[in-house]
């Protein structure tokens, strides 16, 4: 009876780190709702401020990085849920409470579903200051460091024109309705390449540098140009301005090798001189694999940039298996998958995944 009991105690654990996790999935500071989740969340133990929205609606965009931060602001207060509900993919929820256009902030009390609309300003002070008088908090919004580069005159040729640097420069002006629509999107591609030294996401305020804007070009907003290492003069960025599509332009244009979360990919560190070496390497015999290694140290030393690293990762690894065998290949690579799943700070997982690509280039 004990065994059942501690069995059942046990799963219900299980199932609500679960639930928990799986709210949190998409990594926001948000909670994400849905048709299941809403009444487990929304009017129990706490107030409850909830968006709904849709993806594709313009000003929904606009308030995404506000109420982002109003999530991070409140999210170890716990008399406070800051929640959201795609009303594209949960319709019923949005039906049951009246919403009609996007974004509908309401906020839920405690222990009720019987919501109050907010009618304020649509910034994290005055939703902060609704949540603080209605929850009967007392939060302090945080402040959210940017990743893009904020340019002026004085500072525009020292980024832009650093030969060493691929830059991607947003010409917008404040008042620009497109221009508020992508900058969560535009903050979040600077955040995907914040690790990559060789890659700078900025911008600058044209209608506050006029002569800049025409000193470019630039007629309409928002105007981004890349400026690669190897041509300095510009070219017009017309691709598409959703997430993905910037960061496969990023990805293609300067070598980088990074998904929609910033995180690297399997063909990061990769080099595919070394990669034929490597296989060479691993099908020589034992006596061989040593002029291997050296053929292995000279393709190394002609590589630059950022690949440079990634090549000294190729030899370290070939030097690790004539000291350790064979059988280090394998594990070397479970003690790092080990580690990319633990709580490990950001430069220590790209560390970590390019090993681990590498690694995979010596395995048969």
């Amino acid at each position: 009876m004990a065994i059942s009991q501690i069995s059942r105690g046990t799963l219900a654990i299980l199932f609500l780190l679960a639930a928990a996790t799986a709210v949190f999935a998409d990594g926001d500071d948000v909670v994400a709702l849905t048709e299941s989740t809403f009444e487990k969340e929304v009017g129990q133990d706490r107030g409850a401020l909830v968006e709904f929205y849709a993806p594709w609606c313009g000003h929904c965009k606009k308030l995404a990085p506000e109420y982002e931060r109003l999530g991070a602001s409140f999210k170890k207060a716990k008399s406070v849920l800051i929640a959201k509900v795609d009303c594209d993919e949960h319709k019923s929820v949005c039906s049951k409470y009246g919403v009609s256009g996007y974004p509908t902030i309401q906020w839920f009390p405690k222990g009720s579903l019987e919501p109050k609309k907010y009618e304020g300003q649509r910034t994290a002070e005055a939703l902060a200051e609704f949540v603080n008088t209605e929850g009967g908090t007392n939060v302090k919004l945080a402040t959210v460091p940017s990743s893009v580069v904020v340019l002026t005159p004085e500072t525009f040729d020292s980024v832009v024109l650093d030969e060493s640097k691929d830059v991607l420069v947003e010409f917008y002006a404040p008042w620009c309705g497109h221009c508020k629509s992508l900058a969560p999107i535009y903050e979040k591609v600077a955040s995907v390449f914040k690790l990559d030294e060789g890659v700078v996401i900025a911008n600058l305020d044209a209608d506050k540098y006029r002569d800049m804007a025409e000193k470019y070009g630039v007629t309409g907003f928002p105007t981004l140009k890349f400026f690669p290492k190897g041509n300095k003069a510009g070219e017009e960025y017309d691709g598409g301005r959703d997430l993905g599509d910037f960061v496969k332009f990023i990805n293609e244009k300067c070598g980088t090798s990074r998904d929609t979360k910033g995180q690297l990919t399997s063909e990061a560190g990769r080099v595919a001189s070394l990669d034929a070496l490597a296989k060479e390497f691993l099908g020589a015999a034992s006596d061989k694999q040593k002029e291997v290694l050296s053929k292995m140290e000279e393709e190394a030393a002609k590589l630059s940039g950022a690949a440079v690293r990634h090549g000294k990762v190729y030899v370290t690894i070939a030097k690790k298996i004539l000291e350790k065998g064979s059988d280090y290949t394998k594990k070397e690579t479970d003690r790092l998958h080990r580690m990319l799943e633990k709580s490990i700070s950001a430069s220590k997982a790209d560390e970590f995944t390019i090993k681990k690509n590498v690694l995979s280039t010596f395995s048969s």
